[in-house]
């Protein structure tokens, strides 16, 4: 077994699932993964084994039907599936960042209504946030929601939203007092049926957005117009809180990013290593060329740091405290030093890494998302920057 990648301290149920994870991936992933990327194809299959190991419901608490997992759990779980395929690990992203919000925010009816059937995997969720114009400043959404009775009514357009077409539950962030900063927004539970097109009236899902890479999985845009919707929909039945309640499932979010970071430099490097042990020059594998060792070790020692980082992030928060800080660290180092492994896979590989029939290709396209998913490496920083001032005092 390999020595990158181990976490100690894992109880016996911890590493049975991670175990049991690996050997799916293996066995149903890794070997299909090419075929479904190439034909931009939803991986169904895949996600029905998913819903059988109970995987959409990993850290739903047991009382509604889940497993009740850590984050760590959770955290270590994503980095085997982004290891087999990165998009099957997006997948459960957005169901889990709306589940957490619910399970800490919502009101005790939207928990008993919504997180059976999330645990089950017949409920979906996907996460509502980001507008064309806003980028990383979530102050600037223009989405509104006006009072009329006992409903609202939403206006507006919503941007990349993983699992935007697959997903019938969508966390949304609107606002309700313009006027207000950050206090003025709601988040909103939205019902839609899955697919594209008109899913729920005055709510339109328009299309696929083409990508780079991260393909298979739905990315897309949510269009409001004058979509009605009860105000119980509010999560946690208080109008105002949708920020904080935003941020504090991103946290959640930028902790499966860097893992998935992990999961898909672990597999760059395995594909590295094995090509540098078969490939010859000068009558000898060039893994034994000084070279490409000591790219084969910095290489690993990034893959390291970068799971305890994810590791620290996901305790912390486990631990009930506030990990914005772990979660942007590790989010920040974890994409990076994604970004570098797989280059220098794509290296080792020479010429082969540029053919589409060699998987290291596919790895170099999907990196990239990872260095802007839940925040930029700048917003990072920031975040970074920031909460090491206030703590310095």
């Amino acid at each position: 077994m390999s020595r990158l990648q181990q976490t100690h301290g894992l109880s016996d149920e911890q590493r049975e699932i991670i175990a049991t994870v690996r050997a799916f991936v293996a066995k149903e992933i890794i070997p299909v993964a090419a075929e479904l990327e190439r034909a931009d194809e939803y991986p169904q299959a895949i996600v029905d084994t998913m819903k059988d190991l109970g995987l959409f419901g990993l850290m739903i608490d047991e009382e509604h039907g889940g497993l009740g997992e850590s984050l760590l759990t959770y955290a270590l779980v994503v980095e085997e599936l982004a290891r087999g395929w990165m998009s099957v690990s997006g997948i459960i992203n957005t169901h889990f960042i709306v589940a957490w919000m619910i399970t800490q925010h919502g009101t005790a009816e939207q928990q008993a209504h919504y997180l059976p059937k999330m645990a089950a995997g017949e409920i979906r969720g996907a996460f509502s946030m980001s507008e064309p114009g806003c980028g990383s400043d979530v102050s600037a959404i223009t989405t509104r929601a006006v009072p009329d009775g006992d409903h609202h009514v939403i206006d507006g357009q919503k941007m990349w939203l993983t699992n935007g077409a697959s997903a019938n539950l969508v966390a949304t962030l609107v606002k309700t007092d313009p006027d207000a900063g950050h206090r003025g927004m709601t988040t909103f539970l939205v019902d839609k049926t899955p697919g594209f097109g008109e899913v729920a009236p005055g709510l339109t899902v328009p299309g696929k957005i083409g990508k780079l890479g991260y393909k298979g999985i739905d990315t897309t845009e949510l269009l409001f117009d004058g979509f009605r919707i009860p105000s119980a929909q509010i999560l946690g039945g208080t109008p105002g809180r949708g920020f904080y309640q935003m941020m504090d499932g991103v946290e959640v979010g930028r902790v499966n990013v860097a893992a998935r970071a992990c999961g898909v430099a672990k597999r760059a490097y395995e594909l590295a290593v094995a090509y540098a042990r078969q490939r010859e020059t000068f009558g000898r594998p060039i893994a034994e060329h000084q070279a490409v060792l000591f790219r084969i070790a910095e290489m690993a020692t990034k893959i390291e740091a970068a799971h305890q980082m994810v590791v620290m992030a996901a305790r912390r928060k486990d631990s009930g405290e506030r990990n914005d800080l772990e979660a942007g660290m590790a989010k920040y180092l974890a994409g990076e030093y994604c970004k570098e492994v797989v280059e220098d896979a794509f290296r080792i590989h020479g010429g082969y890494a540029y053919s589409t029939e060699y998987e290291i290709e596919r790895l170099y396209r999907e990196a990239p998302m990872l260095l802007i998913g839940e925040g930029t490496a700048d917003i990072q920083k920031m975040i970074i920057g920031r909460r090491l001032l206030e703590a310095a005092g």
